[in-house]
């Protein structure tokens, strides 16, 4: 445990939950958009975050998030205007959401390019995240590491080609966590590596060219 970890995160906003916690989770979502603009955003709050969004500023923390800000930017406070400004429709729609996490969010987005998706997260205290399930698929990271997310083909030799690449390649980043997720047999998945140093930028470039990988994606840590 750190010193942030108890006298909390540095932050505009009266909570940690629900303000510096709530524009981390936007944040992955502006990540995963890539070089993409997001121009439509909805946003389902479950639970507490349903309650008192507005009140605490939920709703313009997560999407000063997603624009690309962090929970101590002064533009946080105007998050509405500056969405509105860069052409970013939204909605909020208090939602209950079974079995989560009572500060959950859910959030499908569209870019310019037609790029669609969706990820939900909760914010679990003291302005920490849990990322739980991207494009309907099972994920569990927190954002404090760097991320790789590997979108995929369930092919056999995927996996192997991916861990051998970071083996022979990239053997200096040490891999902390490792997970795999798909939505059904032969269909699509997701590989997730957190990786205890910031790779470089050759690796995306490298995992893409691999056979059936359709997409790889770096989530710097989040601040």
């Amino acid at each position: 445990m750190n010193i942030f970890n108890i006298i909390g995160p540095v932050m505009i906003g009266p909570s940690s939950s629900h303000t510096a916690g709530a524009c981390r989770i936007g944040r992955v979502v502006n990540k995963l958009a890539g070089d993409a603009r997001i121009v439509r955003v909805c946003i389902q709050l479950s639970g507490s975050f349903a309650r008192t969004y507005q009140g605490h500023g939920t709703d313009r923390a997560i999407l000063a998030g997603i624009l690309g800000y962090y929970s101590w930017s002064e533009e946080l406070r105007d998050s509405m205007r500056i969405a509105a400004e860069r052409g970013l429709s939204y909605e909020f729609v208090p939602e209950d959401i079974p079995g989560t996490h009572p500060n959950t969010a859910r959030v499908y987005y569209e870019c310019d390019n037609g790029k669609q998706g969706m990820v939900e997260g909760a914010s679990i205290g003291g302005g920490n995240i849990q990322i739980t399930n991207i494009d309907g698929m099972e994920v569990n990271f927190t954002g404090d590491n760097n991320t790789l997310l590997i979108l995929h083909l369930d092919r056999p030799g995927v996996i192997a080609a991916v861990t051998h690449l970071m083996y022979e390649k990239y053997g200096d980043l040490n891999i902390g966590n490792f997970r795999l997720s798909r939505k059904e047999k032969g269909g699509e998945a997701l590989m997730m590596l957190e990786l205890d140093q910031m790779p470089p930028e050759s690796v995306i470039e490298d995992l893409n060219n691999i056979k059936n990988v359709e997409r790889a994606i770096l989530i710097r840590a989040l601040g």
